[in-house]
């Protein structure tokens, strides 16, 4: 296991290089630069001294390498809008990010694993029609949609939750949660969609297996061939779903985090784009690459647990 911990931390070495790499190039090849989105064109002196001060009038491959340099010493460099630190831009935000993404991804599970379950168990019964159509519906769904659809029925209509704002639920438990249930069902619903597709496909698939066959043969009850024998053999397509979902609620949710006024990563980085914040956005972009491959690794791991077999590949 810790070879092939070691191994897959050697692997994402390029792949951050990309990252940054590509990243670095993508901004500064965008129109303007923050100088531009902070100054009057008016101002020429104040606007050259401002570019030659943070490097903006050096050649791109040496403003990469200074940027590298600093990286690999843990410097994210500072962020030209407030000049504080990167990493204390990311460190405010990335609270509600985290705690939006896992309560999403906990009512992502509650709701689509009983109803995967379920479907492929019952397969062409009522039960699974109404889980065929409610992994349709939440895959073609847009976000936004959602989210407009339950501020109208929870937060205007039936004013049982508030429909913007956050409340730390480390600090106001009760008050956290109410800022974050809109938010959560709305990622949690589109992520429940997919998720449950994904397990009634791979259920079905172990269910028509031989062992399945045999466990039925030997007299074992269905619930208990289902959950010795089926669930765990279906759950390798789940689990990489949601190592993939779980880097995109972290830093992808942008429309969501925007709707209900949310102080995330999502709503970060965008504002960093609007302003040409270079350092902001590639310090941001690099933690959430970063997230993406923990999150990975995690999936590797959970692959060896459970299929024994997986961990000597």
């Amino acid at each position: 296991m810790g070879l092939l911990i070691l191994r897959r931390l050697v692997a994402t070495i390029p792949v951050l290089l990309l990252v940054t790499a590509g990243v670095f190039a993508l901004i500064h090849l965008t129109p303007g630069d923050p100088i531009d989105a902070m100054m009057a064109e008016s101002v020429d002196d104040s606007v050259k001294r401002e570019r030659r001060d943070l490097g903006l009038d050096r050649p791109l491959y040496l403003q990469y390498a200074t940027w590298m340099g600093r990286l690999l010493q843990g410097d994210l460099g500072r962020s030209i809008r407030n000049r504080e630190p990167v990493i204390e831009n990311v460190g405010r935000r990335i609270k509600p990010s985290l705690q939006l993404a896992g309560l999403a991804m906990a009512i992502s599970l509650l709701v689509a694993t009983p109803i995967g379950i379920l479907s492929a168990a019952r397969r062409n019964s009522t039960l699974d029609r109404f889980g065929t159509s409610f992994a349709l519906f939440g895959i073609c769904m847009p976000n936004f949609l959602i989210a407009l659809l339950l501020i109208f029925l929870f937060g205007v209509t039936l004013r049982w939750l508030p429909i913007s704002g956050y409340v730390d639920p480390m600090e106001e438990l009760w008050d956290g949660l109410r800022s974050l249930a809109l938010p959560a069902i709305t990622l949690g619903l589109a992520l429940a969609a997919v998720i449950t597709r994904t397990l009634r496909s791979s259920m079905l698939e172990a269910l028509s297996e031989d062992y399945i066959r045999t466990a039925r043969a030997k007299g074992l009850s269905e619930g208990a061939v289902i959950r010795a024998h089926a669930l765990k053999n279906a759950l390798i397509p789940v689990v990489t779903v949601l190592g993939l979902q779980l880097g995109t609620l972290i830093g992808g949710a942008v429309i969501t985090e925007y709707v209900f006024a949310l102080p995330g990563v999502g709503r970060l980085v965008v504002d960093a784009v609007f302003a040409r914040d270079y350092p902001l956005v590639q310090g941001v972009v690099l933690l959430i690459a970063v997230g993406f491959i923990l999150s990975n690794l995690m999936v590797d791991l959970l692959y060896g647990w459970i299929d024994p077999r997986i961990r000597h590949r």
